[in-house]
This record gives C-alpha cells, sequence and structure tokens, in this order.
C-alpha cells in the first residue's frame, strides 16, 4: 500500500544571504527500481525488493509478507522509484511472459501479460483473478527490453547451463530437452531464484537429482513397471478416470501418479491432464513442469515443499521425504543413497557445498 510521502524544501537561512534553491530532478526524485518482490522468495536483512512503485530493503529474515510499512515491520522503505530508469528496474530483461487467462491457477510470483498490454506478478496464488480488479493478489510489474530473462524464464537465466545438464544426463533420452525444462520454469519464476547463488544451485542441483533418480538419468518417460498401472485410479473422486482406468500410470520427470494428481497438476498449469494424461508423456514443456509443479507444491510427508526445504534450509533429505517418504526412517537406504549421490554429484558440478541433512 502506497503512502504520501510529506516533501519539505528547507531554503539555505544563513544570516544576510538568501541561497538559491536547485529545482530536483526526476531522477533525484525516483531511483530506478530494483527487482521486484517475488511472494515465494526468502529475503533476509540487507536483501532488497520493489513493490508498488517503491524499492524496499529487508531488515531481517522474511518469507511471504509483502512489502509495507505495517505487518511485522520487517520492511524499510527505501522511497519511490521509477520502473523505467536506470537498468535495475523490475523484470527489464524479459518480456516474454503469457498472456492472463481468467480462471487459470496462478502460483505466487507468477508473471503475466494482461488485456491491456501491461505486465503483473501474482503477490499471493489465485485461481485466475483479474489483475486489474483483484489488486490484493496482483502487482504491476515492470517489463522493458525481450532479453534471455534472468528469472528463470530462459536459458540465459537458470543456474544450470546446458552444457552442466548434459554433463549431468549423458545418456538422457532425447524428449527431456534442457529447452523443455527452461520453458517450463516460466510457469514457476521462484524455482531455483531464491536466495543466494548457493542456494539457488543447490536447489537446482536437489530438483535435478531427484527427478534423475525417478527416471533412471532421465531416461524413462514412463513407469517401467506396467503391472502397476490399472492400480492408479481412484474411484471415489468426483471426476473418475475419464481417460480409462490404466491410463494415470507414472509418467515424467517426477513419475506423475494417480487421477487425482493428473487432475490437480492440470487445473495448476491450465492443461486439461485429467482427459489427456499422455500429454505429460508426449510434450516436454508441460511434462517438465509437472516435476516443477510437485517440486513447489507438493508436501508428501516432509510438511513442507521440496522447494521451501530447501530454501529454508531444510537439507536434501527433506526433499526425499517430500517426494517419497517411503525410503525414509531405514524404508530404503539404497534408494536414499541413490539420491544423495546423485545430489553430490550435481553439486559437485555447479561448484556448491551439499549442506546438511542430507539423508531422511
Amino acid at each position: 500500500m502506497k503512502r504520501k510521502r510529506l516533501l519539505t524544501l528547507l531554503g539555505a537561512l544563513v544570516l544576510g544571504v538568501v541561497g538559491a534553491v536547485v529545482p530536483m530532478t526526476a531522477s533525484q526524485a525516483a531511483a530506478a527500481c530494483v527487482t521486484p518482490y517475488n511472494n515465494s522468495a526468502v529475503y533476509t536483512g540487507g536483501m532488497t525488493a520493489s513493490y508498488n512503485g517503491r524499492n524496499w530493503t529487508a531488515k531481517w529474515w522474511t518469507q511471504g509478507e509483502a512489502p509495507s510499512t505495517g505487518g511485522s515491520n520487517v520492511w524499510q522503505d527505501n522511497g519511490a522509484c521509477d520502473g523505467n530508469s536506470g537498468g535495475g528496474g523490475g523484470g527489464t530483461t524479459n518480456c516474454n511472459y503469457p498472456n492472463w487467462v481468467a480462471g487459470q491457477y496462478y502460483a505466487a510470483g507468477a508473471i503475466v501479460r494482461y488485456t491491456n498490454g501491461q505486465f503483473y506478478q501474482a503477490s499471493h496464488e489465485n485461481p485466475g483473478y483479474d489483475p486489474v480488479i483483484s489488486t490484493w493478489y496482483w502487482s504491476p510489474y515492470n517489463c522493458t527490453g525481450g532479453g534471455g530473462g534472468n528469472n528463470g524464464g530462459g536459458g540465459g537465466g537458470f543456474v544450470v547451463s546446458e552444457a552442466q545438464f548434459n554433463s549431468m544426463f549423458p545418456g538422457r533420452n532425447s524428449f527431456y530437452t534442457y529447452a523443455g525444462l527452461t520453458d517450463a520454469m516460466k510457469k514457476f519464476p521462484a524455482f531455483a531464484t531464491s536466495g543466494s547463488d548457493t542456494v539457488k544451485k543447490q536447489e537446482a542441483a536437489a530438483f535435478l537429482a531427484n527427478v534423475g533418480h525417478e527416471t533412471g538419468g532421465l531416461v524413462y518417460i514412463d513407469e517401467i513397471n506396467q503391472a502397476n498401472w490399472p492400480h492408479y485410479c481412484d474411484t471415489s473422486q468426483p471426476y473418475g478416470c475419464p481417460a480409462g482406468q490404466s491410463a494415470y500410470h507414472g509418467r515424467g520427470p517426477i513419475q506423475l501418479s494417480w487421477n487425482f494428481n493428473y487432475y490437480a497438476a492440470g487445473n495448476a498449469l491450465g492443461v486439461d491432464l485429467l482427459n489427456n494424461p499422455n500429454l505429460v508423456a508426449t510434450n516436454s514443456s508441460i511434462s517438465w513442469q509437472t516435476g516443477l509443479w510437485y517440486w513447489m507444491t507438493g508436501t508428501g510427508a516432509a510438511g513442507t515443499t521440496s522447494h521451501n526445504a530447501m530454501v529454508n534450509g531444510n537439507g536434501f533429505g527433506t526433499t526425499i521425504r517430500a517426494i517419497n517418504s517411503i525410503e525414509c526412517n531405514g524404508g530404503n537406504p539404497g534408494q536414499v543413497q541413490s539420491r544423495i549421490s546423485l545430489y553430490t554429484r550435481f553439486a559437485g558440478i555447479l561448484g556448491v557445498p551439499t549442506g546438511g541433512n542430507l539423508s531422511c
């Protein structure tokens, strides 16, 4: 929420001397906007963000509390900013964001192009509310230029280069493309962009280690054990299994399974996966999107998402518990070690430490 500022010009009142008042220029009146606030990101003391046309500095750790002068008083107001001045304006490197779609789920941090040609960022997750009307859910997003992006929206902004990705998965299936992954990341701009550079790379390594384990090194698209396929239809759900009893077997990098997960993922991504589950096995971007969807929203038995586990320092072991807790507490130590080994190798490729709490 904006507040009015009282600007007082103090004339130089020196005895017998009248000082000239120099008019304030536009560049002095408003600094360039820094990187826009991301509701999913973690901010620690000294980190900055722009929000509602003003720059802010976090005084201590915070997450999910939009900048204002109220609340817990965690944010310091640094004054008005100009999104079109300077090189630090929010989101100034990538305007290739999707058009807003009414009724489509948007996670916090998602950026869309509205019908008026302006861009908006979701301050809070919402089921497709109108950005102009529902201003609590959306904030204006300053966007100029058409470059490669630095918010997870393109390969140039991902902390894992294509060469590093290829070295992690030398025998991968050609379906699991690097371009498909970076395109899918546009739906989840907080992925591998939250926290310090080390945290960003640790999260990327953790995600890739888990999906690498799930797919045998990004080799398998469909679940190997076809004997289990008829058992992934929960007929108690009101929407049933319209694609068939055996249609909801594991697919994609996170091996999305069960009709209720296809239904939930499809609603979140704006794709009808309940009626078209095979899109997860035929469209690389959608397939990666389902993996990121679970990473960013699924808690399993961990009580937190894998994304939050890595960003908040819970450790890699918590991501295993969120994805497949049956392996934890001695359930299958070999599988746990496989995930840890991949994470350790990938963290090494990215040049970051693994951190603690590797096992579950």
